[in-house]
């Protein structure tokens, strides 16, 4: 199963290497095996030819002898052309009676010879009842392959006279040298086409996996967000490759399209929401706004002491829900606005402490862990961001009523990106409370709208940053702000 959880790639390049190698392995037994069987045949072959010249030489000798041809002549008629027939085909030869015992044998030896006195009885069963009357046994022994050949001996009229023997040892000396060499001939071959295999192994999987990896790339990219780029293939590209591509493609297609229409539908729900939440706060002043005037209308007497003081006290209360109605205007405008990405270089760690220079708490407290950290973001967006958030851990303490209130304010290096995290020991977020976090319009304050983290992440994301949080009911609260550095 491991070799299956290998890239397509190695799996290519691994499979071509034991292709090659169990190729080489195969072509190798064959190799031996073949040069068995011709050995066998050779040995076989040899044999009969040896067989076939000698009995010529004992029909030779029988039809030009001075001897009667007869059974019990045969140890005078090859008294001495046994030997030189032994000496012609270099091979030991045995005359045997018809009932297999021995009558003359090419072996020299000053002692009788006890090995070879009789047939087998097995063999000269099998040569009686051979069709041919002949008979090859194979036998090893001590290690040595040897063939023993029997056949009948006859005379000119075909009258069985005797049985000839001949011992033959299969000598592989020549045959096994051969086969070394061409183990070794074909070793050095397959070693070689071995190495052109991994070289053609390695760029053949390159090549063919090189489009899939480009897919995925690709496909890794591929966000909902924004206009997605389409794989381009030229005409070497294989068709399953090209069929791939085209389906990815195609999808790209879709994908825009969806993202375009599901954009749309945000933005006229994320608007129609909008006009809600103003149409409600603007009637919150307005409510007011009107009973004042609706009792002044009623309670005016120009010819009242008061009538001074009571005209600025209804003044003063249509101007302060003036104010209230102006300040809901300024913030959904403020929101409403994309921040402008300005791009200024600019050190966070300084922007940062110039930020929190316009709080008087003394309970916040600043840790830059390095004296610049350079990123490009818009001067006015980040330091809106940091106010933001340090005004909402004032109001978490606030609402917690903790007796030893404390914000920390970090900016540190992580990575290719700069971070600032902000945290305080308020109130924290409950559990329903922490997927609401971000959204518009969401507050647990008893005042505000709510727009205030929505906008940090919102002016955040717009430079390719992330803001995220981890809260612990009553006890701490941390906002990571994230974004790339320059």
């Amino acid at each position: 199963m491991a070799f299956y959880k290998r890239s397509l790639r190695n799996r290519i390049f691994f499979s071509m290497i034991v292709l090659i190698v169990l190729a080489s392995v195969l072509i190798a037994v064959v190799t031996i095996f073949q040069y068995r069987e011709e050995a066998e045949d050779y040995h076989r072959e040899r044999l009969q030819r040896k067989e076939a010249n000698i009995r010529e030489n004992i029909d030779y000798v029988l039809q030009n002898t001075t001897y009667p041809v007869e059974t019990d002549q045969i140890p005078l008629i090859f008294k001495e052309k046994i030997y030189e027939i032994k000496d012609i085909h270099k091979l030991e030869l045995y005359l045997y009676d018809l009932d297999g015992n021995l009558l003359k044998s090419s072996k020299a030896s000053f002692f009788r010879d006890t090995t070879h006195t009789t047939i087998p009885s097995y063999a000269l069963e099998a040569l009686e009842s051979s069709s041919d009357k002949h008979y090859v046994e194979q036998f090893t022994e001590d290690g040595q392959d040897y063939q023993s050949s029997y056949s009948l001996i006859t005379d000119l009229y075909f009258k069985p006279l005797a049985i000839l023997n001949l011992p033959y040892i299969e000598d592989d000396g020549f045959m096994n040298k051969e086969l070394k060499e061409s183990l070794s001939r074909l070793g050095l071959a397959y070693l070689v086409m071995l190495l052109i295999a991994i070289a053609l192994a390695y760029f053949l999987s390159k090549y063919i996996t090189r489009s899939l990896n480009d897919v995925s790339e690709k496909i890794l990219e591929t966000r909902l967000n924004r206009r997605n780029k389409k794989i381009t293939v030229d005409d070497r590209t294989t068709e399953e490759i090209s069929t791939l591509v085209k389906a990815y493609n195609g999808m790209i297609d879709e994908l825009e399209s969806s993202a375009a229409q599901l954009a749309a539908n945000e933005r006229e729900a994320a608007w129609r929401e909008m006009a809600k939440q103003v149409a409600h706060e603007i009637k919150n002043p307005l409510t007011p706004m009107r009973l004042t005037v609706q009792s002044f209308q009623r309670k005016f007497d120009p010819s009242d002491p008061n009538v001074e003081k009571k005209l600025e006290e209804y003044s003063n209360t249509l101007i302060q829900q003036i104010d209230t109605m102006s300040s809901i205007a300024s913030a959904f405008s403020t929101y409403a606005k994309m921040p402008a990405q300005q791009d200024e270089t600019l050190n966070v760690v300084q922007i940062t402490k110039l930020a929190l220079d316009i709080f008087n708490e003394g309970y916040i407290y600043y840790f830059p862990e390095e004296k610049e950290l350079i990123a490009r973001f818009d001067r006015t967006q980040l330091i809106r961001v940091v106010t933001n958030l340090i005004k909402n851990s004032i109001q978490a303490i606030e609402q917690g009523g903790v007796e030893e209130p404390r914000i920390e304010v970090k900016v540190f290096s992580e990575g290719d990106h700069a971070v600032i995290t902000v945290m305080d020991n308020g109130i924290g977020v409950s559990q329903e409370n922490l997927e609401k976090i971000f959204e518009p319009k969401f507050t647990t304050k008893t005042s505000g709208m709510g727009l205030g983290l929505a906008m940090v992440k919102k002016i955040v994301e717009t430079y390719n940053g992330n803001i995220t949080f981890e809260s612990d009911e009553n006890e701490t609260t941390t906002f990571k702000v994230s974004f790339p550095k320059s």
